[in-house]
């Protein structure tokens, strides 16, 4: 179950400012590269958090969960 695919465009949206990838990431927008899958939903009894998603940016690449992203609505 894949909110996104491999060449989307996503927005990264930490809320939490004492998340310690806040700074780095939050607002940033980059591109889906790859898509893995782990076993995390089982913990949290959400199929959603079992995905994570490889996303690349200006700043690097990093995997995050799907409530860390929003579909980018722009070309920032």
């Amino acid at each position: 179950m894949s909110r996104f695919v491999e060449g989307d465009r996503v927005r990264v949206d930490i809320p939490d400012a004492t998340d310690p990838d806040h700074d780095r990431w939050h607002g940033r927008v980059g591109v889906v590269v790859a898509i893995r899958e782990d076993d995390a939903g089982r913990a949290t009894g959400d199929a959603r958090d079992s995905v994570e998603y490889l996303v690349e940016s200006e700043e690097g690449s990093m995997y995050f969960r799907w409530r860390d992203l929003r579909p980018s609505e722009s070309d920032d």
